[in-house]
């Protein structure tokens, strides 16, 4: 949700952004997997126990995430940056849930709950996009949710910043994904019949 409807607010600071990198010659894909690297690690710290390095790891990579699709866009986009964009998205997700699991093995079955949540999403999401003929800003159509990128890394902040109530806001994220699963699967029955 926060995606749609705040980017232009942050846009400005993305363009600009963008344009200096590519003035100095770094490519999106460049971007991209600076990106992966950089949020993959916050899953390590969370696990070693430094909560503000996975925050400022996590936050400096979705803002990098941003920033390499309109480097994309300001130059050629590629099926192939496409993946390795939502890949490497995953990726991130997936770092910070083990490094919560690991850390935290109490709230494992909530973590591994909200892992079955994002897979169910995600297939939806990459489904729709697949299937349907609508294009949008990015090179696939982007089925809007309650629950977007920027809710994901509010909720992950919560989790690290807060992590005596794991497993209540791991449980609170479920039930947003859920959320968006049930209005996905309305919009995918509305434009897919």
């Amino acid at each position: 949700m926060l995606d749609t409807y705040a980017r232009k607010h942050v846009q400005p600071a993305v363009d600009k952004t963008a344009d200096c990198l590519l003035k100095k010659g770094w490519t999106a894909n460049g971007v991209t997997k600076t990106a992966f690297a950089i949020g993959f690690s916050s899953g390590l710290f969370i696990y070693l126990g430094h909560p503000i390095l996975a925050l400022v790891a996590l936050w400096l990579s979705g803002f990098l995430d941003v920033v390499d699709g309109t480097m994309a866009r300001k130059t050629k986009p590629s099926p192939w940056g496409t993946l390795l964009d939502i890949s490497f998205d995953r990726l991130v997700e997936i770092s910070v849930i083990l490094g919560l699991a690991f850390r935290f093995p109490d709230s494992m079955w909530a973590l591994l709950l909200l892992s079955a949540s994002i897979i169910v999403a995600m297939t939806i999401f990459l489904t729709v996009g697949a299937l349907s003929e609508k294009q949008g800003v990015k090179s696939f159509y982007y089925q809007a949710g309650l629950a977007e990128r920027t809710e994901g890394f509010i909720l992950f902040t919560l989790m690290i910043a807060l992590s005596s109530y794991l497993t209540v806001i791991t449980l609170l994220f479920v039930a947003i994904q859920i959320f968006t699963i049930v209005q996905r699967m309305a919009e995918a029955k509305r434009i897919l019949s």
